[in-house]
């Protein structure tokens, strides 16, 4: 194994040992120590590797976000090469996103309750990767593969999204009702299966952002 294997390997410990312990009980009460210890590693590793506690956090973050943004996308791109239009693509990007949420819940119960504390020094961190988020889900309500692009099947005149929806906030209140969501099937009700929550879910987005209740 080369440094730089080690060097991963030892930032993946770290950044799921800070996660974890910060979900469970915030960040201003998960000392250095703590994340050192349940990753296994010296106190001065945390500090090699990043700056400090906050430069972790932000550092996490970005890492946790970017898996999400990707998997939403990579979904996105394979219901359109399917041939599914935006409703079909909405419905993947809804799994994809449960399903990230299912194998890494402490991750999204910490990036749901950062949201809410906009005095942190890591606020500006926070925002850049919120919007990035939100513009994957935002260019498939648009219905398009990025500038210059092919648009996917339902595109303008077909009625979906509604045509009175503001795209923006609709994409970040998808974002958001599916976070949420997810964390409440994994805290209160963990029995149901993935697909049953999905189904649910997909069924109220899709027929909301259409508009009088249709569902595509």
């Amino acid at each position: 194994m080369d440094s730089g294997t080690r060097w991963n390997a030892t930032r993946q410990r770290l950044y799921d040992a800070a996660v974890s312990l910060m979900a469970e009980q915030g960040f201003s009460a998960t000392t250095v120590e703590e994340i050192a210890e349940r990753a296994g590693v010296a106190k001065g590793t945390v500090y090699y590797n990043f700056s400090s506690k906050t430069g972790l956090l932000e550092a996490l973050l970005r890492h946790g976000v970017g898996l999400l943004s990707a998997s939403l996308e990579q979904a996105a791109a394979d219901a359109a090469g399917r041939g599914g239009g935006r409703p079909e693509v909405l419905d993947a990007m809804i799994r994809a996103g449960l399903v990230f949420a299912d194998r890494c819940p402490a991750f999204a119960q910490l990036y749901v309750a950062e949201l809410w504390r906009t005095s942190r020094p890591w606020h500006a961190t926070l925002t850049a990767v919120r919007r990035q988020v939100v513009a994957v889900v935002e260019e498939a309500l648009r219905g398009g593969a990025g500038p210059g692009g092919p648009e996917w099947p339902g595109g303008p005149g077909s009625g979906w999204p509604d045509e009175d929806a503001d795209v923006s906030l609709t994409a970040s209140a998808v974002v958001g009702t599916l976070l949420t969501t997810a964390l409440d099937w994994k805290a209160f009700q963990p029995e149901r299966p993935l697909e049953e929550v999905h189904g649910a879910l997909s069924r109220l987005l899709r027929g909301r952002i259409g508009g009088s209740g249709r569902s595509g």
